[in-house]
């Protein structure tokens, strides 16, 4: 299933707060959550519910992409991405999965709450699953809906930034060509729209702009990805999008989540061999966790492209394609034209390995000036999706 990392929808990924969020918030988290001591039943004739377990992984697989299907939603699961979820150590499968199955053990309806462990500056409970086109109609869904509030409001509660007095959501993601129900569902649960995302593609067929490399005088490197650069691109993640609206840091865990279609041969990143210590030091923009890395001398990474391929997808969408999940530039590297440089390596690696189109998705509010280099790229338009969220 291809994402939008690239554009952190819920990303997701300014970053502090929501425009209906200018200032803090006079309760903290836990008190806005209001989390009930218990769960709301959900009814539905021959299903009983229970948590998930990994080797339910097959099951969710099938039920997801049914609801992927019936929801007009341009991507598939694979196997290997089920597995990395139900596996997430931060996931409690009794408690944050509720799976309505009937007598013989099929799963008719899936539903999954989680709170991601990276957040700081907005506590969010994401909300995923449905039910199965075979029962909707039944009054199901929003029965499972209001369960998935319910628990993520326990969740925000016992959050990390329980005690914190910043925003908090509850989030849910949908494709704009999703069915009306799906969106009136939502609507009535108190969800709103609050960010749109533009799926984009560009014809590898047409020519690839050159891959310039910074100047031989430059400490700046394209290099290809490697193992020991992937912790330096996570850092270098956090940094360029800290001033993306709703964008949260990645953990060490959740940045290795979702790698079952990692492309290292399209991953292509630029690395400072001599960075201004001194400078990036004193920079108040500068992370703990940057500078700590400074300090022990470890590979700076100041822009990067990171790719997949989502094989699943291509006879959905159909045609192969190339997907960068994540690009972006540290923010002391900006108005250099890194980002032209990994994009165009990459492209050019997709095209290489017979690739039609590379695509990716992108906040159509970016404040980096993501959409207008995109579209400098040659990428266009095909789809969207967007974010609704119930703030706290």
């Amino acid at each position: 299933m291809s994402t939008a990392d690239a554009v952190d929808p819920a990303t997701t990924d300014s970053a502090t707060a929501g425009p209906s969020d200018p200032s803090p918030p006079d309760l903290t988290v836990a008190e806005r959550a209001a989390p009930p001591a218990t769960l709301p039943e959900v009814h539905a004739d021959g299903l009983t519910w229970r948590g998930a377990r990994r080797e339910d992984a097959p099951a969710v697989l099938t039920i997801l992409n049914h609801l992927a299907a019936a929801d007009n939603a341009p991507f598939r699961w694979s196997l290997a991405e089920i597995e990395e979820r139900l596996a997430a150590p931060y996931r409690d499968l009794d408690r944050d999965f509720l799976l309505g199955v009937d007598g013989t053990g099929a799963l008719h309806a899936f539903a999954d709450v989680h709170t991601p462990p990276g957040d700081e500056t907005v506590a969010r409970a994401i909300l995923q699953g449905g039910v199965h086109p075979t029962r909707r109609g039944e009054g199901i869904g929003r029965e499972l809906l209001a369960w998935q509030i319910a628990r993520g409001r326990q969740k925000l509660a016992a959050s990390a930034l329980a005690d914190r007095r910043v925003p908090a959501w509850l989030v849910v993601h949908m494709e704009d060509e999703a069915p009306e129900t799906l969106g009136h569902t939502f609507e009535r649960a108190g969800f709103a729209a609050q960010r749109y995302y533009s799926d984009l593609r560009r014809d590898l067929s047409r020519p690839i702009p050159p891959v310039v490399a910074p100047p031989s005088d430059s400490t700046l490197r394209l290099v290809p990805w490697t193992p020991e650069l992937d912790e330096p691109t996570r850092l270098a993640r956090n940094d360029a999008f800290r001033d993306h609206w709703g964008s949260q840091p990645q953990t060490r865990e959740t940045w290795a989540e979702d790698r079952s279609a990692f492309m290292p041969a399209w991953t292509y990143l630029v690395v400072d061999d001599a960075p201004d210590v001194a400078a990036l030091l004193s920079s108040p923009d500068t992370d703990e966790e940057t500078a700590a890395a400074l300090r022990a001398g470890d590979p700076l990474v100041v822009a990067y492209q990171v790719a997949s391929k989502y094989v699943e997808d291509f006879e959905v969408r159909g045609f192969t394609f190339g997907y960068s999940d994540n690009v972006g530039v540290r923010r002391a590297y900006r108005g250099r034209g890194l980002a032209p440089a990994v994009m165009a390596a990459g492209m050019r690696a997709m095209a290489d390995d017979g690739m039609q189109y590379a695509a990716l998705d992108v906040d159509t509010e970016n404040p980096s000036g993501a959409v207008g280099l995109y579209a400098a790229l040659g990428y266009e338009k095909q789809g969207g999706s967007r974010m609704l969220t119930i703030e706290l």
